[in-house]
C-alpha cells in the first residue's frame, strides 16, 4: 500500500460563526431585549445570552413557552430589525481570518455552519470577508430544526461529502457541543460567545481555546490536525 493510499483525505472543519468568528452574540442578546420588550414579553440579559447558539424558534420556546407561538413572528421581526441596526459594530474576531485561511491552507475543506437566518448570514459573510476560503455554507433556511439538535450538523457533513469521523466543529456555545454530539462529531470550543470552558467541557468539547488566535496558534498540535496530518 501506498502512503496516498493509506493516508485519508483532508477533512472539513465545521465552523460556527456567531460568537465563535464574529463578536455578535452580545448584539443579539441586546436586540432580543428590545425585542422581547416590544412584545409584551421583558426578559433577564442573562437568561437570552444563556440561549445563544440555539436557533431563533428554539431560544422563544425556551425564555417564553407557550406565549412564543403567540408573539414569536413579532419577535422575530423586531429582533432582526434591532440587530441589523446596530450591524456596524459587528466584526471579526481577532485572527478569525487568519484561522479560517489556515485551516484552507493546510487541505480541509471550510465549511460554515450557522444558525443564521438569511439576512443576517449575508451581515456576517460581509464582515468575515473570506469567501474565497470557503467550500460549502449551511444556515437555519437548510433544516427545520436547529441546534441543540444535530440537523445542520449533518447538512454541513452532507455538502462536505464527508463521514462524522473526518470532521471538527468549532463553537462557542453549549448548544454546538450538544448538536455536535447527537451528530458523533468532535466540538472544540472558544470562550468567545461568552461561556466557561467549564460548561464547553462538561457538554462534551474535546478541548477549548480563548479564541480563534489562541487557537491559530496551537493549530498542528489542536484536534483539528488530525483532519490533515
Amino acid at each position: 500500500m501506498t502512503d496516498t493510499e493509506s493516508t485519508p483525505p483532508p477533512g472539513a472543519v465545521l465552523f460556527d460563526i456567531d460568537g465563535t468568528l464574529v463578536d455578535s452574540n452580545y448584539l443579539h442578546v441586546n436586540a432580543w431585549l428590545q425585542a422581547l420588550r416590544a412584545v409584551g414579553h421583558p426578559m433577564d440579559a442573562w437568561r437570552i445570552h444563556r440561549g445563544q447558539g440555539m436557533g431563533s424558534s428554539e431560544l422563544l420556546a425556551t425564555l417564553l413557552g407557550e406565549a412564543a407561538d403567540q408573539v414569536g413572528s413579532q419577535a422575530k421581526q423586531q429582533h432582526s430589525e434591532h440587530y441589523r441596526r446596530s450591524a456596524d459594530l459587528l466584526r471579526a474576531f481577532d485572527g478569525a481570518r487568519d484561522l479560517v485561511a489556515a485551516v484552507a491552507q493546510r487541505g480541509a475543506k471550510v465549511v460554515l455552519a450557522t444558525s443564521a437566518a438569511p439576512d443576517e448570514l449575508e451581515l456576517l459573510r460581509s464582515v468575515l470577508d473570506i469567501e474565497g476560503d470557503i467550500a460549502e455554507i449551511t444556515a437555519a433556511e437548510d433544516v427545520d430544526a436547529a441546534k441543540p439538535a444535530p440537523d445542520l450538523v449533518h447538512v454541513a457533513l452532507q455538502r462536505a461529502g464527508i463521514g462524522a469521523e473526518r470532521a471538527v466543529y468549532v463553537g462557542d456555545t453549549v448548544w454546538d457541543v450538544k448538536a455536535c454530539a447527537k451528530a458523533g462529531v468532535a466540538c472544540v470550543g472558544v470562550l468567545t460567545g461568552g461561556i466557561s470552558a467549564s460548561e464547553l467541557t462538561k457538554a462534551g468539547a474535546v478541548a477549548v481555546y480563548e479564541d480563534c488566535r489562541a487557537l491559530l496558534r496551537e493549530l498542528d498540535t489542536s484536534p483539528l490536525a488530525a483532519l490533515w496530518a
